[in-house]
């Protein structure tokens, strides 16, 4: 990524696997070590941040692009699309203020190329991604598993081939962190 001026880390994983509840119980861990972190969150909804009849949300509906919002506690800017499309995460980095943060945390955005780790529920029966993806470096899983045809959608021949990305537990998020700080950021504390 060419816009990421800081590492960038993403959870990848099927809707339903707990990426949101992961990451907002990883978060204070990694803020407890000292790591200032910001997050991208990709949607694939058309949603609001604004209420109707706030005056923010009348002046954007009235054609204002972008609108910022400003507190003492907290900024919010709203920028709408001219052009309907998938938003691709680079592009992303470019509006995202990087220059007081540690670390990005990214949710979503799983068929781009960056650093991920994957979320895998087996019980949801859904394929993995890491055999198919070489930017996933570590897999968070509740149950140990056996590689199949079905949980990797690839032929019986190449299974074999496959290896294991870094294992981690997805409900032990103090692992995670750790993982985080010292195989991916070299911490050594």
């Amino acid at each position: 990524m060419k816009n990421a001026h800081i590492p960038i880390l993403g959870f990848a994983a099927f809707s339903g696997t707990g990426k949101t509840t992961l990451l907002s119980k990883l978060i204070p861990l990694l803020k407890q070590s000292g790591l200032r972190i910001g997050l991208i969150k990709h949607s694939h909804h058309n949603f609001e941040i604004d209420k109707p009849g706030k005056d923010s949300y009348r002046l954007r509906e009235a054609g204002a692009s972008p609108v910022m919002l400003v507190s003492s506690h907290r900024r919010a800017i709203i920028t709408e699309f001219n052009n309907i499309k998938e938003p691709k995460l680079d592009d992303q980095l470019k509006a995202f203020e990087q220059s007081e943060l540690d670390l990005i945390l990214v949710e979503g955005f799983k068929a781009e190329s960056f650093p991920k780790i994957e979320l895998h529920r087996p019980s949801l029966q859904k394929t993995l991604i890491f055999p198919t993806d070489p930017d996933i470096i570590a897999l968070a899983t509740d149950e140990k598993f056996t590689l199949t045809q079905s949980n990797t959608g690839l032929p019986l021949t190449k299974i074999p081939e496959l290896c294991f990305p870094v294992l981690l537990d997805i409900n032990h998020p103090e692992q995670i962190a750790l993982f985080i700080l010292k195989r991916f950021l070299g911490h050594q504390k």
